[in-house]
């Protein structure tokens, strides 16, 4: 089980619970929401997805109304492990 790491005052919407449940997986070392930003255009509900490879890991963006938050995940996964582990996390309640 991987670690979350809280280190923000503000967060996208709906973001926390579901990095937990991806904190929880088994290749999963540690997650770590960023910087949030506005953007353009409107995303409906919570998105998440993988955006570039960084050492030890991959970069995600996560997306709500008009709002966009970077959060940084070091896993030994592959982009697809790791997709189907974002999968899960955001399918369970």
């Amino acid at each position: 089980m991987g670690r979350l790491v809280i280190t923000h005052s503000t967060y996208v919407e709906g973001l926390i619970p579901v990095l937990r449940r991806l904190a929880s997986e088994r290749d999963i070392d540690t997650v770590t929401p960023a910087v949030i930003s506005r953007v353009r255009g409107r995303a409906t509900g919570l998105q998440l997805r993988i955006s570039t490879p960084i050492t030890g890991g991959h970069k995600l963006v996560a997306r709500r109304g008009s709002s966009a938050q970077e959060v940084f995940v070091v896993t030994p996964l592959d982009r697809d492990g790791l997709s189907r582990a974002l999968e899960k996390a955001l399918r369970e309640p």
